[in-house]
């Protein structure tokens, strides 16, 4: 009897493992079913800069925005993540990646070798972008000069950095499914539903996570608590937006400046660094879908501590 019960549990966890394995392994784009098509680099500039590639991935504390040999920290309750290089330097960046390569990092969140990227590496988002926007992105890429040097690794703690659980992970939170326009819309407000779902990754920040650190559908836009750890994200629905005008919110866009007076700072100035050089029909799509949001009640922000008295 003890022998079959051990055998009974030795089968179903073989099993259990199977499937795991079967969830975890990591998707990638297969070269054939990129068709041959000439790059436009113009539109890898605005998909650079919609994906606000150079917020992340400029080298820290130089003003060369197109210096994209990465070392950024990223901290996050799951350890601290350290952006690579994307410049086209053949040893430390993407030089030797295939444009297959490419496509299958960004929308699939799985490297050349075969494994999971962290989601710090917004291909959650990323999804959504069209194949042929991210072929014209790693042609502009590619036209960069190339930056030397290999940022430090990863600091996160086991069991978090076992990548095959990433394949968990992407298997709850990412649905595979590529942006599809509305139709009852019109085309600048898809438009902006593409850019803000997809290349912005607005969402990324802007929304509460959950344990997992997956995004709060229920939630999704509604601000939270910064996920680097400090300071607040506000809510971009309507729920504080409402008496913003789409014209203020691509004016912010531009210029970084608010309805009263007040001026983006923090990864937010960054942020505008990247949409002051969209076009200004871009800038009105993204302020026509974010006016079309309905008010979403966020997270509760906590309260500050009473100053001590002296």
């Amino acid at each position: 009897m003890l022998r079959r019960t051990l055998l009974g549990l030795i089968l179903v966890g073989a099993a259990g493992a199977s499937i795991v394995w079967w969830l975890t392994i990591p998707a990638v784009v297969a070269p054939v079913s990129l068709s041959s098509r000439t790059p436009n680099l113009a539109n890898g500039l605005t998909t650079f800069n919609a994906g606000g590639c150079s917020s992340c991935h400029a080298v820290p504390n130089q003003p060369d925005r197109l210096k994209l040999g990465g070392g950024l920290a990223m901290r996050s309750p799951f350890g601290t993540f350290y952006v690579p290089n994307i410049s086209p330097d053949p040893t430390y960046g993407i030089g030797r990646w295939s444009e297959a390569d490419f496509v299958t990092a960004v929308l699939k969140g799985t490297s050349p070798e075969g494994v999971h990227y962290f989601p710090a590496f917004p291909y959650v988002s990323y999804q959504n972008a069209t194949v042929d926007d991210v072929r014209d992105l790693f042609a502009y890429l590619k036209s960069l000069a190339p930056v030397a040097g290999k940022p430090r690794d990863h600091d996160v703690p086991f069991p978090f950095n076992i990548r095959r659980n990433v394949g968990i992970w992407k298997w709850l939170f990412m649905d595979d499914r590529p942006f599809t326009a509305d139709p009852s819309r019109s085309a600048s407000w898809n438009r902006g539903a593409y850019l803000v779902n997809g290349l912005g990754h607005c969402a990324e920040c802007h929304s509460p996570r959950n344990f997992l650190g997956g995004i709060v559908e229920a939630q999704r836009f509604a601000g939270g608590p910064n996920p680097e750890g400090e300071g607040w994200v506000p809510n971009i629905t309507q729920k504080t937006l409402a008496e913003w005008s789409a014209k203020d919110i691509a004016y912010f866009l531009e210029t970084g400046q608010t309805p009263d007076g007040d001026t983006a700072g923090g990864p937010m100035a960054r942020v505008i660094r990247n949409t002051s050089q969209l076009s200004p029909e871009d800038r009105a799509a993204i302020a026509e879908y974010l006016k079309s949001l309905p008010p979403v009640e966020g997270p509760p922000r906590p309260k500050k501590k009473d100053a001590e008295k002296s």
